[in-house]
């Protein structure tokens, strides 16, 4: 099943470093784009919905080092 969730950030600077870094990522297979705002990252990736989801989990670690939150 895809999953997406959106992260918005201070600035678009933020959510550009943090977009940037998601294309280079080697945790999981991700798809990023800028979501209705410049300040704004949609993420999806694919989970087969079995056990705990570790990549939701990693990207919100990340999402938070660049200041982010999900929407």
């Amino acid at each position: 099943m895809e999953t997406q969730i959106a992260y918005i950030f201070p600035s678009a600077q933020l959510a550009n470093r943090f977009l940037n870094t998601l294309k280079h990522w080697s945790v999981a297979d991700v798809k990023v784009k800028l979501h209705k705002e410049s300040n704004s990252v949609l993420v999806a990736y694919y989970f087969d919905g079995k056990g705990f989801d570790s990549t939701c989990s990693e990207l919100d670690d990340l999402a938070g080092a660049y200041e982010g939150r999900e929407v």
